[in-house]
């Protein structure tokens, strides 16, 4: 089993070591947290069990995995004894626009560099995350990092110069369908629901097509003909999405976030 000590204890941290411990890739005793000037280390500590380092030196000390979860703007303020500390030590960040040539000025003595992001459904094993590595790893350490990232879901390796396309679709996606959820809710509301029970039909109506779409693994243009009869209701409300040009404006979305996580990766 891997030994992980975890670079900050915030949601993220809390998903992988979650996930981690549930699908048994390491025991609480090979688990160490190390959080800033909040309380989220002791409580995730006493939460899963997992050990609450002191230090930078006692964080590492024992781990052959870290991984680096702090708000990205932090990394600047991190202890600049990690770049000793992480010495030979396989590492993974998790922290949206910072670049590989980026993280190797933090850690440079580190015997494997890995990005990745995630997103906010990771938190209930139902995410997917995207990653790519400073330079080929063994065999060890990559079965280490589909462990790891897989305890939040579906993995996929990418070179990094897609990244910035995965935080758009992957990471920011889900804010995409919550704003959908939302305005599907809304419009039941127009249509004469209560805004609870419209919430809920919205809500099932995801749920249930998603969960169709992967069931099937057919294309969502198949699944969208079986509901669609000729100059019916689902037609009806197709031509307004075609006359608004729904999908120009998810492509503009996706292209709007892509190169906002273009422009933050730049040092």
């Amino acid at each position: 089993m891997p030994r992980l000590s975890f670079i900050g204890s915030g949601n993220m941290a809390s998903a992988i070591v979650d996930g981690v411990l549930a699908r048994n890739v390491a025991a609480p005793a090979d688990l160490a947290c190390l959080g800033g000037n909040d309380p989220t280390a002791e409580i995730l500590s006493r939460r899963t069990g997992i050990r609450k380092a002191k230090d930078a030196p006692d964080l590492c000390a024992g781990a052959d995995t870290i991984v680096v979860a702090i708000k990205p703007q932090t990394l600047p303020e991190a202890d600049p004894r990690f770049a000793e500390e992480t010495r030979g030590k396989l590492v993974i960040s998790i922290l949206a626009g910072k670049k590989l040539a980026t993280l190797a000025k933090y850690f440079p003595h580190a015997r494997g560099l890995v990005r990745a992001m995630p997103n906010t459904p990771g938190a209930i094993g139902a995410g997917i995350t995207g990653w790519c590595s400073l330079a080929p790893l063994g065999e060890s350490d990559r079965a280490t990092v589909l462990a790891v990232l897989g305890a939040l879901g579906v993995v996929h390796e990418f070179p990094e110069d897609m990244l910035n396309s995965v935080t758009a679709l992957g990471g920011s996606g889900p804010g995409f369908v919550f704003e959908f959820a939302a305005a599907l809710r809304e419009a039941g509301v127009a249509a004469g629901f209560t805004r609870e029970l419209a919430g809920a039909f919205a809500l099932e109506v995801l749920l249930g097509s998603a969960r169709l779409l992967k069931q099937s693994n057919e294309d969502p243009e198949v699944l969208r003909n079986r509901v669609t009869s000729p100059k019916g209701t689902t037609y009806a409300g197709l031509q307004v999405m075609e006359a608004g040009k729904f999908r120009e404006m998810l492509r503009a979305t996706i292209l709007a976030a892509r190169d906002r996580s273009a422009e933050l990766s730049k040092d």
